[in-house]
């Protein structure tokens, strides 16, 4: 009876044994395919997270800066209609397809 239960003490111990080193062999799995993915990804042309709000936040700040813009030149025009029906509007000089940058 004794050594029935040392056979059950041994086989527990083993199987403990094998139960705690796979599962260090997945923890060492895991860390070793986040790292490849890591590897993967910084050779990717990928922007973080902080670049991207950055640029967003510009792009909103842009937008609402042509928006009162655009608001501008039509009260501008408004205006000038306004005062042009009683003096004719002076014609606007073309820009010849040549000119270049400045």
């Amino acid at each position: 009876m004794q050594s029935e239960k040392r056979i059950f003490d041994d086989l527990a111990k083993v199987l403990n044994g094998v139960a705690g080193t796979v599962a260090g062999m997945g923890r060492e799995a895991e860390a070793s395919m986040r790292e490849r993915a890591r590897e993967w990804a910084a050779g990717l042309d990928l922007v973080s997270r902080e670049e991207f709000d950055a640029v967003k936040t510009l792009a909103a700040n842009a937008r609402s800066e042509a928006d009162a813009l655009g608001k501008r030149v039509a009260a501008l025009e408004a205006a000038l209609n306004a005062k042009g029906s009683a003096a004719p509007a002076k014609a606007k000089p073309a820009i010849k397809p040549t000119d270049g940058p400045v």
